[in-house]
């Protein structure tokens, strides 16, 4: 998402409020998977990126995709799918 936001790694943890000096190296670890953001600072990075803070703890590539998809949708759409696709009480899982 940063990238198609067209931001550098500096840039990002700039606008998150990062260290100007080592705004890089900590978002380049965060993409790697080395060290984790606290909350406040995954905040500020999913604000910086316009995207619902879920979306950074997404495991793979279809749940970011449906957190996005689901972060679209009007409160009515987002009842109606979840009433679709939660299971029914006493239903096979």
């Amino acid at each position: 998402m940063r990238i198609k936001r067209e931001l550098s790694q500096r840039e990002l943890g700039i606008l998150a409020g990062l260290d100007p000096f080592v705004a890089s190296a900590r978002v380049n670890r965060y993409e790697l998977g080395v060290h984790a953001p606290d909350v406040a600072t995954a905040q500020r990075l999913a604000q910086c990126l316009q995207v619902p803070l879920a979306y950074l703890f997404a495991t793979d590539e279809r749940l970011a995709r449906a957190i996005l998809a689901f972060d679209q949708l009007s409160a009515r759409q987002k009842d109606r799918l979840l009433a679709d696709i939660e299971p029914k009480p006493g239903s096979p899982p």
